[in-house]
């Protein structure tokens, strides 16, 4: 997949669904997918809602970011939907009706191989029409304390990310994507779960968060190290899972990014401080579509615009 190439929009072929418990309100929820029409988005329909609540994965609706990205509208909201949309986004599916019977989507093992899985299960279909693109013109860049986020020229969206914990277990980690490779993604980030420190999820459930977390679903570190059994799946499993975090978050622009994207010491508040920082400044930007000429296609800059 190339970000600055000719490709059409995808949804999926089928419905296709799951059940499993909300990260942090530990309710069972049940999720199906949907196909969804070309130009529709990643669209959130809360089915236990009278009448049911529709809600647009895009930044104007992002509500809250503390421990994950939670979308509302119309007084419905939706929580931790940043692993759902990761695999979306890395596997190159624009539009989709997600519809839950519940405030939260299950976190499954805590990563996006499970949403992974379900899009391969039902099968990713071409639509007609071609995935106009946010093409990045010059840099633009937030800072928050020792954290920074930025976005460059590129040819294709690609991530450089970089952690930097005091933890013996992660210490300063880095990591870099070609986020336009849908084979990429899978193998190297799509499975890189969740994680947080013993005391700090116990003074999460203490205000109403993490109460689905367990070690089933979340990598858990005391003092001593990784208390999970089973260990890591990777060394920098940590980094890998906070780029999985921002491509999440990144699927909330609108459409498809090409540009450099590097982070420091980031986190959802900062990557959607990049978002609406993208938003703010059109002329940094130009969107492209494709034209349809006999033979063919032609891509044709329709000019800065939000």
């Amino acid at each position: 997949m190339n970000g600055g190439g000719l490709m059409r929009q995808h949804t999926i072929a089928e419905k296709i669904s799951c059940t499993g418990i909300g990260l942090h309100g530990g309710q069972l929820v049940h999720l199906s997918l949907f196909p969804a029409r070309a130009g529709t988005g990643v669209v959130f329909v809360r089915t236990d809602l009278e009448p049911r609540a529709e809600i647009a994965a895009h930044s104007a609706n992002v509500s809250a970011t503390r421990f994950a990205t939670t979308l509302a509208s119309g007084g419905a909201r939706m929580q931790t939907v940043e692993h759902l949309l990761a695999a979306a986004y890395g596997l190159g599916v624009d539009n989709l009706r997600v519809e839950v019977d519940g405030p939260e989507l299950p976190v499954l093992d805590g990563s996006a191989a499970s949403f992974t899985y379900l899009i391969h299960c039902a099968g990713r279909l071409a639509q007609p029409e071609v995935r106009p693109v946010l093409r990045v013109r010059r840099l633009i860049e937030v800072r928050s304390g020792s954290s920074r986020i930025a976005v460059a020229p590129a040819r294709g969206l690609r991530v450089s990310y970089a952690v930097d914990f005091s933890h013996r277990d992660i210490g300063r980690q880095e990591f870099e994507l070609d986020a336009d490779d849908p084979a990429a993604f899978e193998r190297e980030i799509a499975s890189a779960r969740t994680f947080g420190f013993l005391d700090e999820v116990e003074a999460m459930r203490r205000t109403g968060f993490a109460r689905g977390g367990s070690l089933d679903n979340a990598v858990i570190l005391d003092a001593d190290g990784v208390l999970n059994p089973e260990g890591l799946r990777w060394p920098d499993e940590f980094v890998r899972h906070k780029v999985l975090d921002l491509l999440g978050d990144l699927a909330t622009l609108g459409m498809r990014l090409v540009g450099h994207v590097r982070v420091e010491r980031g986190g959802h508040s900062l990557h959607h401080a990049l978002v609406r920082a993208i938003h703010a400044d059109p002329d940094a930007w130009r969107v492209h579509e494709p034209g349809r000429f006999p033979g063919g296609f032609a891509l044709a800059s329709l000019g800065a615009r939000q």
